[in-house]
C-alpha cells in the first residue's frame, strides 16, 4: 500500500467523523469541540468554553453514534471484501450466508417476547442470530459436499436465508402489533448508540478485523485459483473456513447494534479496487477506513435531510447502493461475457 492511499483514506475518515460531530440539532463550535476532544488526552489540559450540556450532546450522544457508525460501516465493508476473496465474486454481500436472517429472526424474537424496550437484549440476540445463521449456513453446506466448495457454501446460504426469512414472517404476522418496532429495527439506524453498545461488541470487532487484515496476502494466493494454491502449498479449505468465520463474525457485530444496512460491503470494497488495485493486502485496511466514512456520510445524511426526523440509515445506502450494484452487475457481465 503506498503512503497517500492511506493517507487519503484517514484523512476522509477524520473528516467524516469531525463532521459527524459537529453537525446535528445543537450547533457545536469547531474550536470548542477540538478543544473538548483534546481535553480528554492524558496530560493534555484544554478549556473548551462548552457549556455542560453541550459537553453532554458531545460526548454521550454525538462521539458514541460517529464511532458505532465508523466501526458498523467498516466491519461491513472489509467483511464484504473477505467474502468476495473468499468467492472469488465482487456481488459477494456480508448478508451471503444467513447472517442477516438469523439476524432478524433474533432481533424478531426479543421484541415479541420481551415488552417494553430491552436496551441490550435485541443487540444480543442479533448477534447470536446472525452467528447462528452463518453456522447453519456452512453446517449444511459442509454436508453436502466435503470441503465446503464455494458454490455449495452459497447455495446453503441462500437455503438458511430463506427459511429463516419465514420464521420471521410468521413471527410478525403472528405479533402484529410490534410490526414497526420490528421494522424500525431491519430498516437500520445507530439512533440507540451509547458507550455500552461499544463495549458490547468491541471485542469481537477487533479479532475478527485483526484475522481479515491478516489474511490479505493468503487471499491474494486463493484469487489465482484453488488448485494454483494449493500446489503453493496452501489449505485453500482452512483460508476459506478462517476469512468465513472471521468476516461472519464482524457482520454480527454490525448487524447486532444497526439492524440491516444493505449495500456497503459491495460498494467499498469495489470503488477500492478501482482505486487501488486488487490485491487483497490494499483492499482489506482501506475497506475497512472507507467504509467508516461512506457510514459516517450517510449517516449524517440520514439525520440531515427530514430535519428534525430522521430517515432510517438503510435506506440512504440503499439510494447509493442499489444503482451502484446495476453498474457492477453490467461491469462483471461484460468480463464474463465480452
Amino acid at each position: 500500500m503506498r503512503p497517500v492511499q492511506l493517507g487519503v483514506a484517514l484523512a476522509a475518515l477524520l473528516v467524516t467523523l469531525l463532521a459527524g460531530l459537529l453537525v446535528g440539532a445543537a450547533d457545536l463550535p469547531v474550536a470548542g469541540v477540538l478543544k473538548a476532544l483534546l481535553d480528554r488526552v492524558p496530560y493534555v489540559h484544554l478549556d473548551s468554553g462548552l457549556s455542560p450540556i453541550e459537553q453532554n450532546v458531545l460526548f454521550e450522544l454525538r462521539l458514541p453514534r460517529v464511532l458505532l457508525g465508523a466501526a458498523v460501516g467498516g466491519l461491513l465493508a472489509i467483511a464484504g471484501a473477505g467474502y468476495q476473496g473468499v468467492f472469488r465474486n465482487p456481488l459477494a454481500d456480508p448478508y451471503l450466508l444467513g447472517a442477516a436472517a438469523g439476524a432478524g429472526v433474533g432481533a424478531t424474537l426479543v421484541i415479541v417476547l420481551i415488552p417494553g424496550d430491552p436496551k441490550l437484549a435485541v443487540p444480543l440476540a442479533a448477534f447470536v442470530g446472525a452467528i447462528s445463521g452463518v453456522f447453519l449456513a456452512y453446517v449444511l453446506g459442509s454436508t453436502a459436499s466435503r470441503g465446503g466448495g464455494a458454490a455449495t457454501l452459497v447455495l446453503a446460504g441462500v437455503a438458511v436465508s430463506n427459511f429463516l426469512a419465514a420464521v420471521q414472517t410468521f413471527l410478525q404476522q403472528a405479533n402484529a402489533q410490534e410490526l414497526q418496532r420490528i421494522f424500525s429495527w431491519i430498516l437500520g439506524g445507530l439512533g440507540l448508540a451509547d458507550w455500552a453498545t461499544l463495549g458490547m461488541i468491541a471485542p469481537y470487532a477487533i479479532i475478527s478485523t485483526v484475522v481479515l487484515l491478516l489474511h490479505g496476502r493468503l487471499l491474494d494466493v486463493l484469487s489465482v485459483g484453488e488448485e494454483e494454491a494449493a500446489s503453493l502449498g496452501l489449505s485453500a479449505a482452512r483460508v476459506r473456513l478462517t476469512v468465513l468465520v472471521a468476516a461472519s463474525l464482524a457482520t454480527a457485530c454490525a448487524v447486532a447494534v444497526s439492524g440491516l444496512i444493505g449495500f456497503v460491503g459491495i460498494v467499498i470494497p469495489h470503488v477500492v479496487r478501482r482505486l487501488a488495485g486488487g490485491s487483497y493486502r490494499v483492499v482489506l485496511p482501506l475497506s475497512l477506513l472507507g467504509g467508516a466514512a461512506f457510514l459516517e456520510v450517510a449517516d449524517l445524511v440520514a439525520r440531515t435531510v427530514v430535519s428534525p426526523g430522521e430517515l432510517p440509515l438503510g435506506v440512504v445506502t440503499a439510494f447509493v447502493g442499489a444503482p451502484f450494484f446495476v453498474v457492477i452487475l453490467r461491469a462483471t457481465r461484460k468480463q464474463v461475457d465480452p
